[in-house]
């Protein structure tokens, strides 16, 4: 008699099985992924907004705001637009470009506060940041304060500052126009640390 090839149904049934168990203990790893990622993109958009904000200002030689919109979307345009003609395009129009807060990161939160550098003390949001001609702030109540821009996903859990497994970051403004994004549960020497 010979030999049938192929696996029987109790083999398939147990390889489904132990696949079942790795995907069911995989799953709240990549759900962290997930949040981590999100959190990741809504900064690393911001901080590409108001990179984009200070090149226009630079390059137009005008006053160019950065506006955050609802959940973490934000509007790059300039102050007072002009409607004058060169080439066919709008000399330097309300909106420049605008980012949607449905692109990529729907649960990603952002707070906006001003930070006292010396201190570390917040001392008030603000609704936009302007950039002059020569790439500063212009909108910071103080010569010292930066703006910052706290991501987190309050649906995704606590960051990993306040004890949590969330990657929650920051994206940093200084007066001088010096834009970076850094992890506020990095230690101080680390280049990350805010």
């Amino acid at each position: 008699m010979r030999r049938q090839a192929g696996v029987s149904l109790v083999e398939v049934m147990v390889g489904v099985t132990l696949a079942g168990l790795l995907i069911a203990m995989a799953i709240p790893s990549f759900q962290q992924g997930n949040q981590n990622r999100q959190i990741r993109t809504a900064a690393e958009t911001i901080q590409n907004g108001l990179q984009l904000a200070r090149t226009e200002a630079l390059q137009r030689n005008r006053i160019i705001r950065f506006q955050l919109l609802e959940a973490n979307g934000w509007r790059v345009g300039c102050d007072t637009p002009e409607t004058n003609l060169i080439d066919g395009q709008q000399a330097c129009p309300e909106t420049l470009q605008e980012r949607h807060p449905s692109e990529g990161s729907r649960t990603a939160e952002v707070a906006r506060v001003t930070v006292d550098r010396t201190s570390g003390a917040d001392s008030g949001a603000f609704d936009e940041l302007k950039f002059t001609p020569l790439g500063r702030v212009s909108t910071l109540a103080a010569a010292n304060n930066n703006a910052v821009f706290r991501v987190t996903n309050p649906g995704g859990g606590t960051c990993v500052a306040a004890g949590g497994d969330m990657r929650c970051l920051s994206v940093i403004v200084t007066t001088g126009g010096q834009v970076r994004m850094c992890d506020p549960a990095v230690a101080s020497p680390d280049p990350r640390a805010c």
